[in-house]
């Protein structure tokens, strides 16, 4: 699942050992597996190198070489383990990626960055590197002229890197509560990068300044600068870095020795909001992509905000809607949202939306609106959703081709054996799937669902066909293919049932029945 940025900065509670130079440890991912789906169905990047896809997944890191037929997943293992991917990126033979989970402190479930990894040989072996955090006494950053006092970031909770942008020189990461970094030595060393405070547009290096580099009150003042919550960075032809916060969007073209801010009032034709939580660069036609969020500002709003001078102007479009990431087939920029995926070839005048995703081989519908990222190979369009990833192979007309959407799950090990994932599952936020086996024959299907006085609440599907291929996964072992079907979570009247235990019987044409036990909780 996509970590959803939220606003809670409680970081300073927890205290940590200071951290001291982090060892770099190289290891040889002999506990890859090779499956026909990705790790995960939450998609938060997609990374397109060459002939290779690289996805950031809610359980784990995936590489395909052969255009999705199969993916190397990398969860499970030493270096990964079963974290979350919440930052990916690559330049010239360099990929990284950020690794975070969920903890509970004081009845609040908060994100905890858990490291960085790195390979310079596609993945075949990684490096891996803490969390950057600092120590107790790291209250003081060199900047230029001036030391800039300097809250210490001191935890890993909420300090968890959403983006990274690597250059031939650095990587950079935007740590929300641990700022922005960068380092030159592969992550044996964290440079604190200072970003001007909200009452500055600009600053440089050579100026004297007198501010806190903090984004939360502290104990070197009242401030809280919404400038110094990072959430996004990219590098545009390895020459300017902008990073994208929730005070707006700081550019340099020096390395960081000096920056300008742009956000929602200091500018004739400004970016739409200042809480900037996506950032994408279009080589095709030098257009810088921005999604831009409603922050405090009264006059503020939801929406994509795109400039083609580098920042100077910006014109904005898709009011409302809430963009998540952005991709790129030639000039054409497609926007992923909570609202469904967005696309438009005449910079950003006209957007338009596929009518629905069906699976062309399997027919099976993607069930989602909500999108986290997209990338493009040639004709092929990859979007990645909350609920699996979706592959166009696009034709002469925009949306127009073959789908085939991607479902990670775990294989059945019988014929005889059925389960039902999410589970727990809360039907207003998700759709639960139903897998099952055909024993890789074509069969008349029926499913049911039950309470637990085993009153008939839905049928899900009656005499539906299935298997071979329709709403079939899996293909490596006929015997054992995995099927899946959908419930909504309504009766047959509509409604949304209430918390409880439910069962659910899946009938075939000749053969015995398979029975599963599902758990609602709102």
């Amino acid at each position: 699942m996509k970590f959803k940025i939220i606003i809670i900065l409680s970081f300073f509670a927890v205290s940590l050992n200071a951290q001291t130079l982090p060892k770099v440890f190289s290891i040889d991912e002999t506990n890859q597996t090779i499956d026909e789906n990705p790790a995960g169905n939450g998609i938060t990047d997609i990374v397109i190198t060459g002939d290779t896809i690289w996805l950031g997944t809610g359980s784990g890191l995936s590489r395909s070489t052969d255009k999705g037929v199969t993916w190397k997943n990398y969860f499970g293992s030493e270096v990964f383990g079963k974290e979350d991917i919440s930052a990916l990126d690559y330049n010239n033979g360099l990929i990284w990626s950020a690794t975070a989970h969920t903890v509970e402190r004081d009845r609040q479930f908060l994100p905890e960055g858990s490291g960085l990894k790195f390979s310079t040989d596609n993945g075949e072996t990684w490096s891996s590197v803490p969390q950057p955090v600092d120590a107790p006494s790291d209250s003081i950053v060199e900047y230029g002229i001036n030391n800039i006092r300097a809250l210490p970031v001191t935890v890993a909770i909420n300090n968890i890197t959403y983006d990274a942008a690597v250059t031939s020189r650095e990587v950079w990461i935007a740590s929300y509560a641990g700022g922005a970094r960068k380092s030159s030595d592969f992550g044996q060393t964290w440079q604190r990068v200072v970003l001007p405070p909200d009452h500055l547009d600009s600053i440089n290096s050579i100026d004297t300044l007198k501010f806190s580099l903090q984004p939360v009150r502290g104990n070197f003042g009242n401030e809280s600068y919404l400038n110094h919550r990072v959430f996004s960075v990219v590098s545009v032809n390895d020459s300017a870095i902008f990073i994208g916060t929730a005070g707006g969007i700081n550019k340099t073209t020096d390395g960081g020795k000096s920056w300008v801010k742009f956000n929602h009032t200091n500018q004739l034709n400004p970016i739409s909001g200042n809480f900037v939580v996506a950032l994408a660069y279009n080589e095709n036609n030098n257009t810088i992509w921005a999604a831009t969020w409603k922050a405090e500002g009264q006059s503020e709003f939801y929406g994509v905000s795109s400039s083609s001078d580098f920042g100077q102007t910006w014109q904005t479009f898709l009011e409302g809607e809430k963009i998540n990431n952005f991709g790129f087939k030639g000039n054409d920029v497609i926007a992923a949202s909570d609202n469904g995926i967005f696309r438009s070839s005449n910079n950003g005048e006209t957007w338009v939306k596929p009518t629905s995703i069906v699976d062309s081989k399997t027919q099976i519908l993607l069930r989602t609106n909500t999108f986290y990222s997209a990338a493009s190979l040639g004709n092929e369009i990859w979007l990645g959703s909350n609920d699996g990833l979706v592959k166009l192979n696009e034709g002469n007309s925009m949306w127009q081709g073959e789908w085939e959407v991607f479902i990670a799950s775990q294989k059945i090990a019988s014929k005889n054996e059925t389960y039902a994932f999410p589970n727990p599952f809360t039907p207003q936020s998700e759709v639960l799937k139903i897998k099952y086996s055909t024993g890789g024959e074509s069969r008349k299907v029926t499913i049911r669902i039950f309470d637990f006085d085993m009153n008939l609440v839905k049928t899900v599907i009656q005499n539906a066909e299935r298997g071979d291929p329709v709403h079939q996964i899996e293909n490596n072992n006929p015997e054992l293919n995995g099927v899946i079907d959908h419930w909504d979570g309504k009766d047959e009247s509509g409604n949304y049932v209430p918390n409880g235990v439910y069962f659910y019987r899946i009938d075939f044409d000749g053969g015995d029945a398979l029975y599963g036990k599902i758990l609602v909780l709102m």
